[in-house]
């Protein structure tokens, strides 16, 4: 039986040049702390990562990097969990102005939050949150300084309506971002991931900047 996937897509006009653009946005462990429903992105090696996110309900997946053109097109697709793959596209649109498109497809998982919740309004709700994400994450580059293609170089980090402010994000989520100092300085959120394991902000980090793969940053 052939697989039927949810298509979503939502798109934002950056006021910025496409390259810092592209390396902000590709700089995925920094997800959590602009958007609202994805609540882990962590580093395997400089291809592969796990995810952790609302979608449908509460799913983890692997991903896998492909089609990457630096300053053009990130793609991926997953090798394990929610079967998922998309791709985002950014297009110079004028000298400091870029537009940023991102296509998402998913296999719904089966039952009422799965392929029933879809058709009822999830997806819906689901795309909604994607454009506000990425409404966020043009205001993120446009409060950095120009040219900057550090994520921490704008208050991005304390958006009310991330994962990271309210304390959505799971364990190893945290264990990358311990060493910031504009979270480090906040009280230890409790967070209760997916798995039903406990866990706070102030554990030792595992993941430190200097860790990420040199194209991500």
């Amino acid at each position: 039986m052939a697989k039927t996937y949810a298509e979503h897509h939502a798109s934002v006009t950056v006021d910025a040049p496409v390259h810092q653009v592209y390396s902000l946005f590709s700089h995925f462990n920094d997800f959590p702390k602009f958007m609202s429903f994805v609540k882990e992105v962590t580093y395997r090696d400089n291809q592969n990562s796990h995810w952790v996110a609302d979608v449908a309900g509460n799913h983890e997946w692997d991903a896998k990097n492909e089609n990457w053109i630096e300053d053009r097109q990130i793609g991926w697709h997953s090798t394990q969990g929610l079967d998922n793959f998309g791709k985002v596209v950014f297009e110079p649109t004028g000298t400091n102005q870029t537009k940023v498109d991102v296509f998402i497809n998913y296999n719904p998982p089966a039952g009422i939050v799965g392929e029933v919740g879809e058709k009822l309004g999830v997806g819906g709700r689901f795309e909604q949150k994607l454009q506000n994400d990425l409404n966020h994450f043009a205001q993120m580059v446009e409060q950095a300084p120009p040219g900057s293609l550090d994520p921490n170089s704008s208050s991005y980090l304390f958006h009310e309506d991330s994962a990271a402010s309210k304390g959505k994000t799971t364990g190893k989520q945290n264990q990358t971002m311990a060493d910031e100092p504009n979270l480090s300085s906040r009280e230890p959120v409790l967070d209760r991931d997916i798995t039903g394991m406990s866990s706070t902000t102030d554990t030792p980090p595992l993941q430190r900047r200097d860790d990420i793969p040199p194209e991500h940053i």
